[in-house]
């Protein structure tokens, strides 16, 4: 049996020795380095849909490609 995702859950990953923190939340996901306040988020929506390389890609453009 599972456990239904009702609050955030956040967790620290190592990504090529940089610390980020990813989100987990009804919502959707969230990906961030650690220490800062702007992330990276893609809606659960966008990702069963198929849209979220299309997302993604929108976002880079956005912001410039940071």
């Amino acid at each position: 049996m599972t456990t239904k995702l009702e609050k955030p859950v956040h967790r620290e990953l190592e990504i090529e020795g940089k610390a980020y923190v990813v989100t987990i939340a009804p919502e959707g996901l969230k990906i961030r380095l650690k220490g800062h306040r702007k992330a990276q988020e893609l809606a659960w929506k966008e990702l069963v849909s198929g849209d979220a390389a299309l997302a993604s890609a929108l976002h880079a453009s956005v912001q410039g490609g940071t």
